[in-house]
């Protein structure tokens, strides 16, 4: 099997994915993404030298930049490859509200949220929603660009910046949470493993944001959920991050198409990127 791995550079998860998949005895080549180009010609076919695909970023650009590359992927989709993950999956985690609103219409509990275009607008958000929120960017990952705010003179100097630049204002409802969430890893319909992420001084408790982790058993309930998440979200390979509200239920906070395991893997002994290329492989099939 040959496999290109979509990377802005040769970082620690594309070296894993290399070792693994050469492990397994299949060829990996990484591919810049802004690099990419196409041709319309009869017969052509995006990555034709490639029989899946592995996406480990989606860069920033501008609109044009990012449509031509989520373009490149459905036409390399649609023309054969296994894309992993398919770039209906890519598109709906990437964007926030978009993800959010099919968990919610799925069934599944979701921190209410309020998307907005005003300053205005987001400060009636920001009462209606309790005066404590997460001010998230609609595009991002690893907890960057992520604001609590509770406080109204400061909502609103942020809404209006946010609104001078541009942006979509994101708010949800601050849910109360014991210190801890779980990130759960599906890939092709079963969870893989899980871990339990505790904050550090702050109230994310996002690994890249500096939490520390431990392995978990993921519970049935817990494993439905998850599950019933990466796929509302068309997602084959996703991180799906469950937190407990101080009500005891369980909100979906997000599920990740690009998901990292640098510290799932040592916690739980799993080789993630090993079972990546094991799904490639039964894919292929």
């Amino acid at each position: 099997m040959r496999i290109a791995l979509l990377s802005g550079g040769n970082g620690w998860h594309v070296r894993d994915l290399q070792r693994a998949a050469t492990t397994r005895g299949h060829q990996s080549t990484v591919v810049d993404f802004e690099k990419l180009s196409a041709a319309v010609v009869i017969g052509a076919k995006p990555f034709s030298e490639f029989d899946a695909i592995i996406v480990r970023t989606m860069p920033a650009g501008s609109l044009e930049q990012v449509v031509f590359r989520m373009d490149l992927l459905h036409q390399a989709q649609d023309r054969g490859l296994c894309v992993l993950n398919p770039p209906r999956a890519l598109e709906t985690c990437i964007d926030k509200y978009l993800a959010s609103a099919k968990l919610e219409f799925a069934g599944l509990l979701v921190p209410p949220t309020i998307v907005c275009q005003t300053a205005e607008d987001a400060l009636a958000a920001f009462e209606q929603l309790g005066g404590d929120v997460v001010v998230k960017p609609l595009f991002g990952a690893e907890g960057r660009g992520m604001m609590r705010i509770s406080d109204r003179e400061l909502a609103w100097r942020t809404f209006r910046t946010l609104e001078r630049t541009g942006s979509v204002l994101y708010l949800q409802k601050f849910i109360a949470h014991p210190g801890w969430d779980l990130r759960v890893f599906v890939l092709d319909g079963r969870v893989l493993a899980g871990m339990k992420r505790f904050s550090l001084n702050d109230w994310r408790t996002n690994v890249a944001q500096g939490g520390r982790v431990e392995a978990i058993e993921v519970e049935p309930p817990l494993t439905r959920t998850a599950i019933a998440a990466a796929q509302t979200c068309s997602a084959v390979a996703s991180g799906v991050d469950l937190l407990l509200g101080p009500d005891g239920r369980w909100y979906v906070i997000e599920v990740n198409a690009v998901p990292g395991w640098r510290a799932l893997a040592p916690a739980t002994g799993i080789d993630v990127a090993s079972s990546i290329i094991e799904c490639l492989e039964q894919r292929l099939r």
